[in-house]
């Protein structure tokens, strides 16, 4: 699907009419509203990190010993720090989650609370602790220089008004006593503006982008697992899958469709040729004898309908608009996708929100279809029970089987009490 709109900072800013467009403005907000949040994690962090410091320049400088009290106050102090850590980095990683949106709309995985105990024995609480951390620390100082930054060309604009009120004014590395001599760097420093934007949304560009890689984490490396598959299983699957379609169109539709056929025969034999009901019964009884060799093409190659008339994000919208519970899409493609790859990833999208409404107990689910690279990645999330497992049932192996076909791959993770997430990968390179 191709917007006009570009779906995040980091794309918009390599696109024309950046400076012109809303996204300098997010940009703003987004670093405006970070400066509290990072400075009262950076003040946490001072309570143990100054004091730190300072002792170990000392011991460096003056080669004298830590006394006992602030070794007690450090180590006391850093306890308390990463005992309390994985407990406030849930009020902020959910409030980045939330801020996120304004630069990088593309949706996160939200993290429900699965206990204390998780919040110290799991990498996906780890990883919020290490943003909050880098929130706290490398944020500031980022943001100090590009602040110095902008300051400097404020005072650079202002140079021929500052010039004007004192004998001898200070710009960059030179000095003007006259409002005259300050006008060409007045001039260098409108021609910056635009420059100090770029550098703003790229900022907040590689600040969004270690928020995704940092809180955007599915689930732990642990329970992210591929899917095995054989080979030989691959050949016999889609072999016993063929043979059962053929069968149920054998013992099942054809004959039905012969008999409707022979009925609609014996009609026409009885009906005058210039009967108004003539020519309706000759359309009927040719159309079923070709939906007769329409079955036989289906059986060799299925491909929905709804692919051919709206595409694959069309197809998705439309298996999500029949679910049961709420199914979220976001769709992200910018090219045509090789037919193959096209019907693959729609019966996995149908297979996974069949699954999700037959056994997950959920109450909304989400569809993300992106194209990083040369490939095409599926993910299937919900927010029901967990506990899939690929030997409790052929549903999953039978997809993992049909993504190998494709020359893909199936990652699947879903821990007991969820969520789940179904991800596939898919080669399509043109």
């Amino acid at each position: 699907m191709t917007s006009a709109q570009p779906p995040h900072l980091a794309e918009a800013l390599r696109r024309r009419g950046y400076l012109i467009s809303s996204w300098p403005w997010r940009t703003l907000a987004y670093l405006v509203t970070t400066v509290p949040i990072a400075g009262l994690l950076s003040l946490g962090l001072l309570v143990v990190g100054a004091p730190l410091v300072a002792a170990l320049n000392a011991v460096r400088q003056h080669d004298r010993p830590i006394s006992l009290p602030l070794a007690l106050f450090l180590l006391a102090g850093g306890l308390a720090l990463v005992a309390l850590a994985p407990i406030v980095s849930v009020a902020v990683a959910a409030v980045e989650r939330w801020r996120l949106g304004l630069v990088d709309p593309r949706p996160l995985p939200e993290r429900r609370w699965r206990g204390l105990r998780a919040r110290y024995t799991t990498a996906n609480a780890w990883r919020e602790v290490a943003y909050a951390a880098w929130l706290g620390s490398v944020v500031p100082l980022a943001y100090w220089v590009v602040a110095l930054l902008a300051l400097l060309d404020v005072t650079l604009i202002a140079s021929p008004w500052l010039a004007g009120d004192a004998d001898n004014v200070i710009v960059v590395w030179s000095t003007v006593d006259s409002p005259g001599e300050a006008v060409p760097y007045a001039i260098v420093g409108v021609l910056l503006l635009p420059v100090l934007w770029y550098a703003l949304g790229v900022l907040a560009a590689a600040q969004a982008a270690v928020a995704r890689w940092l809180l955007g984490w599915p689930v732990d490396a642990s329970e992210l697992r591929e899917v095995t598959r054989s080979r030989a299983r691959l050949v016999d699957a889609y072999e016993a899958e063929r043979r059962r379609i053929e069968r149920d169109v054998h013992d099942g539709a054809q004959p039905r469709l012969t008999s409707l056929t022979l009925q609609l025969g014996l009609a026409r034999l009885d009906v005058p040729e210039d009967s108004p009901a003539a020519r309706p019964l000759a359309v009927a009884h040719d159309q079923a004898k070709g939906l007769m060799g329409l079955l036989r093409q289906i059986v060799h190659g299925i491909r929905p309908q709804s692919l051919t008339d709206l595409g694959l994000a069309g197809a998705v919208r439309e298996l999500a608009d029949e679910a049961t519970i709420p199914v979220t899409v976001h769709a992200d493609l910018d090219r045509p996708l090789p037919e193959i790859v096209e019907t693959t990833a729609y019966y996995v999208v149908s297979e996974c929100l069949g699954n999700v409404a037959r056994h997950a107990e959920a109450t909304r689910a989400e569809v993300r279809l992106t194209l990083p690279g040369g490939q095409l990645v599926v993910e299937v999330s919900d927010d029901g029970r967990g506990g899939a497992d690929p030997a409790r049932g052929t549903g999953l192996t039978g997809l993992a089987d049909r993504v190998a076909a494709a020359g893909g791959r199936l990652l699947l993770a879903s821990p007991p009490g969820g969520p789940t997430l179904v991800r596939v990968e898919l080669p399509c390179r043109p």
